[in-house]
């Protein structure tokens, strides 16, 4: 059984790890920065070469049994088989390439990529599921922020295949094989299913906009170098130091749940003096006030009527329960409604699961299809460096999660005013008659 970490900062802490997760878990979009020495180096032809894009795609979107290990295992257990997955396909992949092992037959190579990608779903799952489930309130502002993250793991990517690797695909392939697994277990702790909290946070608004702020600020830092890369060659120096101001934008989140333990210990010792302060003036003003503690207003009628309803509806909700137990009352199982968790045999049924089903297929399967060949498009055209093609795609992808996210969340917290409001006047109507 998986226990549940209480206090307000763990799901604060496991949202700021699920980011590194979540650049981890796009390691599928890095086909195209080593899809061409799949092609020179092992001497495969253009065939061959999108059959492996196939792959990769497969591999990246078959996420059926990551969902459901995420409801029956804990999250770290999936992210240590994603792990595993990414070290195991990447390194025959890196085996192949690097020449370390010679002649290793396609159909490995096909699997090795199916496997190596489907390590995204693995732990794209486990960090969305996890963390959706921690702030049930903001599930769609959740979950474009970490998918937001996703499309830029692209990008960041790129940073790092440009100004650290030197534009190598087997050095990538090397990292993709060890450092990706070695990020994912560091954060494996702190991808940890939280209580959730009971009602609306004040703070959580505040909160999120400075983590998708951040996240803004990462893709146009992205972006700009990756553009002044490509257009004047950047010295070592200032090569490091963007990928130390990248690491910093990326940590930004992990500032949230720092800030919280910081004024938690201010408002613990204000909130002692305030006590302190309190407990001698209430002695000074004991003699005085004791013969005025009597209540102004007498209990009224309304309710104690409103005690005896709810007494009576226990009792009949006891007498329910207890004819239920014997058998005498069969209570029917209510179906979930839109906007309620869904089993996936439930779901299924449903005609807005197809709908979805359908729009994601349609809409994700043109861009893989563009990613895929985005490096051979940039050699048909004479631009053999589609480094910028792959940063702006990650961007414009960055850009869409993002924006998906917060558009629904606002359409659904519009609704659910406007059926809150309705109910109270509809309440204040019943009060009056």
């Amino acid at each position: 059984m998986v226990t549940l970490k209480a206090g307000s900062r763990p799901p604060w802490v496991g949202l700021g790890a699920a980011v590194w997760v979540q650049i981890a878990a796009g390691n599928a979009y890095n086909f195209p920065l080593y899809s061409h020495s799949l092609k020179s180096v092992l001497g495969f032809n253009q065939h061959q070469l999108t059959m492996l894009g196939v792959a990769n795609d497969i591999g990246e979107n078959v996420g059926l049994l990551p969902g459901l290990a995420s409801n029956k295992f804990p999250p770290w257990l999936v992210l240590f088989i994603g792990s595993l997955a990414c070290f195991f396909g990447y390194g025959v992949l890196w085996l192949a390439v690097s020449r370390t092992v010679e002649s290793l037959p396609y159909w490995l190579l096909w699997i090795a990529l199916c496997v190596a990608t489907n390590s995204s779903a693995w732990l794209g799952t486990a960090v969305l599921v996890t963390n959706m489930r921690n702030f049930p309130l903001s599930r769609g502002t959740v979950a474009g922020i970490l998918k937001g993250y996703g499309g830029l793991s692209a990008a960041v990517f790129t940073e790092i295949y440009n100004m650290l690797l030197h534009n190598s695909s087997s050095k990538l392939l090397l990292v993709l094989a060890v450092g990706v697994p070695a990020v994912c277990l560091v954060m494996m702790y702190f991808v940890r299913p939280c209580t959730p909290a009971s009602g609306e946070d004040s703070a959580a608004p505040s909160h999120f906009l400075f983590t998708q702020a951040a996240s803004v600020v990462l893709g146009f830092f992205l972006l700009t170098t990756t553009i002044l890369d490509h257009m004047i060659p950047l010295s070592a120096s200032i090569s490091y130091a963007s990928l130390f101001i990248m690491i910093i934008l990326l940590m930004a989140p992990l500032a949230i749940p720092v800030k919280m333990t910081i004024c938690r210990k201010r408002t613990s010792e204000s909130g002692i003096l305030d006590q302190s302060v309190g407990s001698s003036d209430s002695v000074v003003r004991a003699g005085g006030d004791a013969d005025k503690s009597e209540p102004l207003l007498d209990p009224s009628s309304s309710t104690t009527d409103l005690g005896s309803f709810r007494d009576n509806d226990d009792v009949s909700e006891v007498a329910l329960l207890l004819a239920e137990g014997e058998g005498a009352v069969r209570r029917k199982k209510r179906r979930p409604k839109r906007g309620e968790d869904f089993k996936f045999t439930e779901a299924v049924v449903k005609a807005d699961f197809w709908l979805l089903f359908l729009v994601y297929f349609a809409g994700v399967g043109s861009g893989v299809t563009v990613l895929n060949n985005l490096a051979q498009i940039g050699i048909a055209q004479g631009v053999h460096d589609t480094t910028i093609l792959l940063s702006l795609f990650s961007f414009c992808n960055f850009v869409g999660r993002l924006g998906g996210g917060v558009v629904s969340e606002h359409f659904v917290r519009l609704v659910q005013s406007e059926l809150g409001n309705e109910l109270a006047h509809h309440l204040i109507i019943f009060q009056d008659s």
